[in-house]
């Protein structure tokens, strides 16, 4: 019985394009095996599909894309051979970016999404030849990047749908820099809430007795720091039932000669339940989850951005005959408000 087993330096995972990939390949066996080598593959790559929501018939069918490959390498880590009974353990490491190669931009950090995903994978594979079963084994990774990228932000007069589709006409301009030194101050944004502000239909009561919500929160902030900000519920009509955050991931995929752009929710924070005392500030606070969130990313095939909805969901009969919604789509008893949310990495 034979098994092998990998073990990465860091208890993190976590590495960046400039350091080396390093750690120990641990090859437990009650008998020596012979082999034909001990080789180390580490493979980069950002997987693209559209699923059939997200498009009309004819993209559908393309299903998922060619994945764009990032890194591929293949190490021997040792020659062809014998490894004796008991434990061997084979050290190793591995060059991402060679010594003088400046392509940084293009070591996308980790990042699962729906769309999107971007993965890092170190496997060994041991060869024994036809009359033996190789062993295998593969670990996933997380990169972070040595440096951000800065873009030229587009921006498009019409209001952005949740799924929609649009002309490609060139891609998006962008510049590398290192990596800030000190930490990002937040750029708060000030908002309000009022049943005028609203763009699906509300509540009768709603309406008539209307409501005022204001606030600021963090727009452009760091991976590292959490969202934050304040909210101050002025007056309302109706009582609370619930104020809710919720963090969503705008994924757009090259097709052909257009983008196809889809907007998911990754995660909901609670600031509030029940009713809530007029003119008392509630305090923002949002972890962002790492596998989930990766620096706003603007490249030629894809795209992943970042928004920050606010809900108000006000007592109503209504809602309770929907026991299932998403929390993200307009509702009769639901005051929204959405901003966009910019990330960066910082040292």
């Amino acid at each position: 019985m034979s098994n092998v087993e990998l073990k990465l330096s860091r208890s993190n995972r976590i590495y960046r394009p400039s350091e080396p990939l390093d750690g120990t390949i641990v090859i437990k066996s009650s008998s020596s095996i012979s082999h034909y080598g001990v080789y180390l593959n580490v493979n980069g790559s950002v997987s693209l599909q559209i699923r059939g929501g997200s498009a009309g018939v004819i993209e559908s069918f393309y299903g998922v894309l060619k994945p764009i490959t990032i890194v591929k390498k293949r190490i021997e880590v040792r020659a062809s051979g014998k490894i004796g009974s008991g434990t061997t353990e084979i050290p190793f490491s591995v060059k991402l970016r060679q010594h003088g190669e400046d392509n940084s931009e293009r070591y996308y950090e980790t990042f699962h999404g729906a769309n999107v995903s971007t993965q890092y994978l170190v496997t060994v594979d041991i060869m024994r030849g036809y009359l033996h079963k190789s062993l295998s084994v593969t670990v996933e990774f997380i990169l972070e990047t040595d440096k951000g990228i800065f873009f030229n932000f587009i921006f498009f007069p019409f209001e952005m749908d949740v799924i929609e589709q649009i002309e490609l006409s060139s891609f998006y301009p962008y510049v590398s820099a290192d990596l800030p030194e000190q930490p990002i101050a937040p750029e708060m944004v000030i908002f309000y809430i009022t049943q005028d502000t609203q763009r699906h239909p509300l509540l009768p009561e709603l309406k008539t007795g209307g409501f005022r919500v204001t606030g600021r929160m963090s727009t452009h902030c760091s991976l590292l720091d959490p969202i934050s900000g304040v909210l101050t519920i002025e007056a309302s009509a109706v009582p609370i039932s619930s104020i809710d955050i919720h963090l969503l991931r705008v994924e757009s995929v090259l097709l052909g000669e257009k983008i196809v752009t889809e907007t998911s929710l990754i995660q909901t924070t609670q600031i509030a339940d029940g009713d809530v005392c007029r003119n008392m500030t509630l305090p923002i606070h949002v972890i962002l989850p790492r596998l989930m969130t990766c620096p706003t990313v603007f490249a030629g095939p894809f795209s992943v951005e970042f928004k920050v909805t606010i809900t108000i969901g006000f007592q109503s009969e209504v809602c309770k005959l929907y026991t299932k919604f998403d929390p993200t789509t307009p509702r009769l008893w639901l005051a929204m408000e959405t901003l966009p949310l910019e990330l960066v990495r910082t040292k």
